[in-house]
């Protein structure tokens, strides 16, 4: 029989150290799953976009679908009653005036004469001749002043080098300088118009007064240069005096109309920067405003709703990109309302209204705390603060709805 050497109470001290580590290994796992556990239930910092808040200029816009439009277009119209040939011309053709042939028209016999009918053409040629006075007239009167803004803008050009006026003086001047050269332009447009007239007004009378024949023919030319814009009556038919045969316009002389709410028509005054949008191009197109008509009309919304609208016309900035533009191509006008050039600016999406009060959420050192702020002016994307707010203060940006005063929250890097 083998005996063991070692002794008793040796074997007895062995037996409890394993058990002592076996209990300090057990309450140390189950120490770590308490930790963790709850390290799982501790709330974890909601990740969050911020922004800065800085000061910046700010300018209000009210945009809005326009389309261009022909400044003067003229309906070319026939002088007497008669047979009229085939109009060859197509809209887009180039005309020129005094010498496109548009159509000939072969007279209908002269009806009966009488006083009645002597005594109205002789009126209408005599008001025909009138307006041609007035024309000329107002269209020296334009060349004058014209030849006024051209001498004033030429002398603020020479002033403004030495720095003794301010740029947006200088920039009205030349705008008038500019606009009256376009008055001139469009005087001697109503000048042209005002003799087509007066030789259409001279030849109805020629066909009461003077019995023509078949044989003897008129020859419809353009009365103005441009582009025809519309053929109303292109095949051959009879027609009477006064029947609408074609348009024609200048597409080198454009303008933009826009219909305006009359609520936001109120703030536009003339002048006004303008920048054309949606187009068709990627360059941004400026314009000015040059009127705001004065009287509304009612329209009927795509939703059903009658609104108020004014027209608004601007005078569109030549540049090479608007050589492609048409007549009544669909365009978005951005009109400046109001403009400041330093004011407290925060964004838009860091804003969000509780009652009757607008609220955001400030970053403080890792938590988030609810501010109320006062907004002024804002253009969709960026807002004027009144008051609430300082340079430099964090806010969050679209903040969740579990975001609340203070809990706490954590940048989210935006990569």
């Amino acid at each position: 029989m083998e005996t063991s050497s070692t002794p008793p109470w040796e074997a007895q001290k062995k037996t409890s150290s394993r058990g002592f580590l076996r209990k300090l290994l057990f309450w140390g796992l189950g120490l770590g799953a308490l930790g963790l556990v709850l390290a799982g239930l501790r709330p974890k910092p909601i990740p969050v976009e911020t922004a800065t808040v800085t000061r910046g200029a700010l300018t209000v816009h009210v945009v809005e679908e326009g389309k261009t439009r022909i400044r003067n277009r003229y309906i070319v119209a026939s002088p007497v009653a008669g047979s009229m040939k085939r109009i060859s011309l197509k809209p887009g053709d180039i005309v020129k005036a005094g010498e496109t042939l548009l159509t000939v028209l072969e007279p209908a016999l002269s009806p009966l004469l009488d006083a009645r009918s002597q005594a109205q053409a002789e009126a209408r040629v005599q008001g025909a001749n009138a307006a041609r006075q007035r024309a000329e007239q107002s269209l020296a009167m334009t060349r004058t002043a014209a030849k006024f803004a051209q001498a004033n803008w030429q002398r603020v050009q020479k002033t403004a080098e030495a720095g003794s006026i301010s740029v947006s003086d200088r920039d009205m001047i030349e705008r008038e300088a500019e606009m009256r050269d376009r008055e001139v332009r469009a005087g001697e447009f109503a000048l042209k118009i005002a003799d087509h007239e007066l030789a259409q007004a001279q030849a109805a009378l020629q066909s009461l007064t003077q019995p023509v024949g078949k044989s003897d023919l008129v020859e419809v030319r353009a009365p103005v240069s441009g582009r025809v814009l519309k053929v109303q009556q292109e095949s051959a038919m009879t027609i009477a005096a006064g029947t609408p045969l074609l348009e024609i316009g200048d597409l080198a002389d454009l303008e933009i109309e826009a219909e305006i709410l009359s609520r936001d028509a109120v703030g536009i005054r003339e002048g006004a920067e303008v920048l054309i949008e949606q187009w068709g191009g990627e360059e941004v197109l400026k314009a000015r405003v040059r009127r705001v008509e004065p009287a509304a009309f009612t329209k009927v919304s795509a939703l059903g709703v009658e609104e108020q609208r004014v027209i608004v016309l601007c005078d569109l900035e030549k540049t090479p990109a608007t050589v492609v533009l048409g007549d009544r191509f669909r365009v978005e006008v951005r009109i400046a309302v109001w403009h400041e050039s330093d004011v407290l600016l925060v964004a838009g999406g860091a804003l969000f209204r509780e009652g009757g009060e607008w609220l955001t959420y400030l970053y403080n050192n890792g938590k988030a705390r609810k501010a109320q702020v006062q907004i002024g002016r804002s253009d969709g994307k960026l807002s004027q603060v009144l008051a609430g707010l300082q340079p430099g203060d964090e806010v969050l940006m679209h903040p969740p709805d579990t975001v609340k005063d203070g809990i706490e929250v954590a940048r989210r890097v935006v990569e």
